[in-house]
């Protein structure tokens, strides 16, 4: 079994706990206007390497000493990641016999029976949500979030830790009402650990020009660090669960 795979980060610290071997997968069905990894849209781009599945876990188990000291493992991400769901599939099987922690990255725009298959292999899911209101989220990525909401109430049934990042994006997400909202929806989940409210930045504008996309968020600055403290506040008063800005 191969997987198509944008780039390797091999000592992470920022995509679940602990220290982490973080694969990006090459495809996603979105289009979020932010998106900062544009060059990961095409599935089938030239640009991909395509990885037989021992060649990639002999790769992950290179660390495999840092895991243990620091609680790590191994994360996918992207893309979207559950586009290659199969191939996770294989992974995170053989990450189980070789007691290494496994968690994905993922928007969860993507059919629930995907979810459900990868539940019983899947340790912590760090979940997406890129708009609470489902015709905003339309607008601002290109799809609805009824996808997105309902996994995460099956991964919430299913018993599988998650993690919440949302992007604070002035203008479009930083609405009280759709704080509020989210904050509402997610205080109902007992399995979500913690929120990550991540600030707008444009450092992936470049990409697009490079691919000749238009970026429309061009003028649009990052939110200020009061903003950003101002808006945790309006969350975890609601959902009373940690808020970090990342």
């Amino acid at each position: 079994m191969k997987g198509k795979v944008h780039s390797i980060d091999t000592f992470s610290t920022l995509d679940g706990p602990g220290i982490r071997t973080v694969i990006f997968m090459q495809g996603c069905p979105l289009r979020c206007k932010y998106c900062h990894n544009p060059d990961t849209w095409a599935l089938n781009s030239p640009n991909a390497r395509e990885y037989e599945a021992e060649e990639l876990m002999e790769l992950i188990l290179k660390n495999r000493p840092y895991y243990r000291a620091s609680g790590g493992g191994v994360t996918f991400s992207g893309g979207e990641p559950l586009m290659q769901h199969q191939f996770i599939k294989e992974i995170f099987h053989r990450c189980r016999q070789e007691k290494v922690s496994t968690a994905y990255d993922s928007s969860l725009y993507i059919i629930p029976s995907i979810v459900s298959d990868l539940a019983p292999l899947t340790d912590l899911v760090l979940a997406d949500i890129k708009h609470i209101n489902s015709p905003k989220s339309h607008e601002l990525t290109g799809a609805g979030n009824q996808f997105n909401l309902d996994n995460l109430q099956l991964l919430n049934d299913n018993g599988v830790r998650i993690w919440i990042r949302y992007v604070i994006l002035p203008g479009w997400t930083d609405k009280y009402e759709d704080l509020r909202n989210m904050a509402l929806f997610i205080r109902d989940l007992p399995m979500v650990e913690r929120i990550d409210l991540l600030p707008y930045h444009s450092m992936g504008s470049h990409k697009w020009k490079l691919l000749g996309l238009n970026y429309e968020l061009q003028y649009i600055k990052p939110p200020s660090p009061a903003r950003m403290q101002e808006l945790a506040r309006v969350v975890f008063s609601i959902s009373q669960l940690p808020v970090y800005i990342i």
